[in-house]
Order: structure tokens, then sequence, then C-alpha cells
């Protein structure tokens, strides 16, 4: 996933109503960049972060406009749910924290003479609560108090105000010598209740009697064992399971913080090809079909005509995305990070299904892939030999071999890798340096797990010049989405994404097949 570039004033009411100034037009931030007037593009549904932590949404942005001040955005903090926004709205009252920040994606930037950059397109993924904005301009503008008057900032601080808030404790006055006594007696009180506190444990640890002086039914340490058991299934979530009667079902389970999932399939076709990022549904290329034949010509006799000709060739952006509806409660209760997990997994999905495109697509409601254009010839052979290799290698025009790579699955190399040439030399040589993929009569062998295995009729080995025969276009880089909203009452947060990118064979003759024969 493309990395997300971090910029960001606004204000907080008692009901956690968000409402400010994301971006504001008319000056560059720290690092120089400027965005322009009718550069922004905004995801919908956008969850409200933290110092742009993606693990905990701490409420949503209800609406996100462009106007002529710049990025207004207006929100609500989850103030009910989630005790993470409840110490946000809190840091907001008091003025610690009084900026926000945007994560977006350039799609059409122009540096500056000075340093940074003009921006004129962007998208933007998310925006956080900061406590330090790129944009000087990005503040705290006021904090509404209970009855909706609002207070007036200071040099670009806020007044603390945070009466209404039980967690938090009351400052009077922004008076220094009194809020220096406020804080020494708040001190004292922390330390006294320390030290009741130090107490109480101490004498919870004392041994007690058998009985102690109590009933049996009411003994205290029966009690401290159903507190205990009681602790383990709130907080564990989880008993082994036993036959009744062997205690098994007292003893809890380890539960790992990971998930396990299988590899993904691979392939470096994306490395291998030409990559070029556009800004539109179709990319036209313009290829040569005949080219300006000279002619011999004497002293005085007219030069021969000669004029090319072209052919266009039509690259289409093609649509992938994903929404995956995940309870509140697991994201709550889950022992790993959900968040995070379904975030990764999610992306690393569509980069398993662009590969899958670039090698097997249709070419229709897909990318092209490499192995099923027509533009590809073939070359049969009964089987996988030394023979067959050559004519492969051969197949080629020199310029494209100069440059040419090898495709295969893993058991295709398997087989590969035991062919000798006629003086008993194996074909197959390792890599130069450490890391780096075997060589195949002189070139790099890549490994890639949407090659079919070497059976009748089927297609084990590509070669050539991957640059200049596969083109890859991206419109649209994976593009996140998190719902917090739609589906509130039913608890449930949907998760998702999409991206547009397409795949097309633009020179035929770069690129061979090996074919087995039926």
């Amino acid at each position: 996933m493309d990395k997300l570039e971090i910029k960001a004033s606004f204000n907080v009411d008692d009901a956690g109503t968000i409402t400010g100034l994301a971006w504001p037009f008319g000056s560059p931030d720290s690092a120089g960049d400027v965005i322009h007037k009718g550069a922004f593009s905004i995801a919908p549904a956008m969850p409200i972060l933290f110092e742009h932590d993606a693990g905990t949404a701490i409420g949503h942005w209800e609406a996100v406009t462009e106007t002529d001040a710049g990025l207004e955005a207006k929100g609500r903090l989850y103030l009910e749910s989630v005790p993470r926004a409840r110490e946000v709205h809190t840091r907001l009252r008091s003025g610690r924290v009084s900026g926000l920040s945007i994560g977006f994606r350039p799609a059409e930037t122009k540096s500056r003479p000075g340093g940074g950059r003009d921006i004129y397109a962007l998208r933007v993924c998310e925006i956080s609560i900061v406590a330090n904005p790129s944009h000087p301009g990005a503040r705290v503008l006021n904090v509404k108090s209970a009855d909706g008057a609002a207070i007036s900032p200071k040099e670009n601080s806020m007044e603390p105000e945070v009466k209404n808030d039980p967690a938090a404790p009351e400052v009077k006055t922004a008076d220094p010598v009194i809020e220096t006594k406020a804080l020494a007696d708040l001190k004292a009180e922390v330390a006294a209740l320390k030290a009741a506190t130090d107490k109480l444990e101490a004498k919870s640890k004392r041994p007690v009697a058998a009985n102690n002086n109590h009933p049996a039914g009411e003994n205290d340490n029966m009690k401290a064992f159903e507190a205990e058991l009681r602790t383990s299934l709130l907080e564990k979530k989880t008993l082994t399971v036993a036959t009744p009667g062997t205690a098994g079902n007292l003893v809890q389970d380890d539960f790992s913080a990971t998930i396990l999932e299988k590899l993904r399939p691979a392939s470096p076709v994306r490395q291998l090809a030409r990559v070029v990022t556009v800004g539109s549904a179709l990319l036209q290329i313009p290829r040569l079909v005949n080219r300006v034949q000279p002619g011999i010509v004497t002293e005085v006799q007219a030069k021969p005509s000669s004029e090319p000709t072209f052919e266009q060739i039509d690259v289409k952006n093609f649509a992938m995305g994903v929404m995956t509806p995940v309870s509140r409660t697991a994201l709550e209760d889950s022992a790993v990070n959900l968040v995070d997990f379904l975030q990764s997994h999610i992306v690393a999905e569509f980069g398993t299904l662009e590969n899958e495109w670039f090698v097997t697509g249709n070419g229709t409601t897909q990318a092209e892939g490499v192995l099923t254009s027509a533009e590809v010839e073939d070359i049969e052979a009964a089987a996988i030999g030394t023979d067959a290799l050559l004519d492969v290698f051969y197949g080629v025009k020199s310029a494209y071999a100069l440059n040419g790579a090898w495709l295969m699955n893993r058991k295709t190399m398997r087989v590969v890798r035991g062919l000798r040439d006629s003086d008993g030399n194996l074909l197959w040589q390792s890599g130069l340096q450490a890391g780096q993929p075997g060589l195949l009569l002189g070139k790099p062998v890549y490994e890639c797990d949407y090659m079919p295995d070497v059976a009748e009729n089927a297609t084990p080995i590509i070669f050539g010049d991957f640059n200049r025969g596969y083109l890859i276009t991206d419109r649209v880089s994976f593009e996140p989405f998190a719902d917090y909203n739609t589906r509130f009452g039913e608890d449930i947060v949907v998760f998702g994404g999409r991206r547009r990118v397409g795949g097309k064979v633009v020179m035929g003759e770069a690129l061979i097949k090996l074919k087995i024969a039926a």
C-alpha cells in the first residue's frame, strides 16, 4: 500500500462534536507543501483516529467538505462506548491536544522552487486528532462550553474547560500560582490514596484461619477463589473443555496473539514489466506496424516515398474490491489486533489477485495475462529438454534476449535444474550473488506460482523481455475503507477497499512460450 502523507483547526463540545479546518488554504505547511483549491477527493465514511493509530477508531467524520477556507470536517467522538475517545476528549477540552492532521495519497504534484510541492490533486484517506499538526494554521479554534457558548483561544492555545468531564480534575483558573497549588494538592491526594491502597493490599495477604470465624459457605478463601475464577472468565474468555469431574475445565488455555495464514501465491511480473501511473480509464499507445523503407537512389534519381503505419493499443483499467463485515464484539474482545490484521490481510489479497491477473487474466473483465495473450507466440515440444529450451531462448530477437528472463513455477524449475548440455554441464547455474535468481542459459529464472505444471497442452515456461513486452497501468492505488456508521445498529463494522489496475501485452514479439504437445 502506498505510504500515506500526513498533514493538518477545530473545536469540540461537551457532546463530543468536532468541527474544524483540517487543511487551511493560502500558506505552506512545515514541509513547504501547498495544497490548492479543488485538489481534495474524499474517501467515504472515514473514522476519527488519534495520532493516526488505525487500531482504534474514537469516532467518525459525518461530513468532510472543501470550502474557500480549506478542508472543513465535522464529526463526533464515541464518548459513550470508547474509553480512548473520552481520554482524547479530555485532552481537547484542556488544550493539551489541539490539531488535526490529514492522511492522503497525492495524485498530481509539482516541485516548488524553494522546496516542498504544489499539490493539485490528492485522495484524503483519514483525518486524525494530533498534538502537533504539520500545518502551522492547523490548530483548535475554540472549545464550546456546555451551554454552547464559544470560548475564544488565546495565542493559539485554549483555556482549560473540563468541568463536565468526570475523568479530569477541575481547573478553576489559568492563574499559574493557583495552578501550581492545585497540582501540589492533587499530588498529595494521590500519595494518600496510594498509602491507603498499600495498607489494604498488605492486609489482604495476611494468613487467615481455616474458617475465618465465618460459616463454611461464606469462607473468605472460597470467595477469593470464586473472584479469581470470575476474573479469569472475564479477562481470558476461554477455558479448557474437558470431561466433567477431571478439573480440566478450570485450566486456562493459552491464546496466540498472531493468526496463522497460508502463504500467498507469488508472481514477479510487476517486478519485471514496465509500470506507469495513468489518470484516465484507458491508456492508448500507438504501435508501429510498417517501418519507413529507404531505397537506393542514383545521383539524380527521385527518392522513393515511404511512410510508416501505426495501430493503437488500448490498455484498460479494471476494478477490484471487497467489503468485509466484522462484529464490534470481535474487534473489542479479540486477543489479536484484528483491525491491523484485517487491513494488512486485505491489502495483501489485492496484491495476490493482481498477480494472478498479470499471468492468467482474461483481458475482458481482468487485466490481460502474459500467458493468455494471443500476441505471444509459442514453441511446441514433446517435453522439456535441452533442445526445447534452446529453441525458446533463440526464438526471440537478440535485443529482447539481452534483457530476457525466464518465468516458470517451482515444479518446472525442478525439471529444468536437472538438464545438461552436450558436454554434460548443467544448464542451470546459481545466482551470481546470494539472494539473486538462478541463471538458465545465462538469463535469470523467476518463480511464478501461477504458471502451470508440466503437462500435455500446458504452457509451463515463458521467456523474453517483459519490460518491453508487458505494460502495467496503475489508475487507483489501494483505497482503504472503514465504515463504523452504516451498520452501527447491528454492531457491525465494515472494512474493505478497492483498486484499479490494468495490464496488457504491448509487444508480443518480445516474449515466447514453451508449450507441451498433446
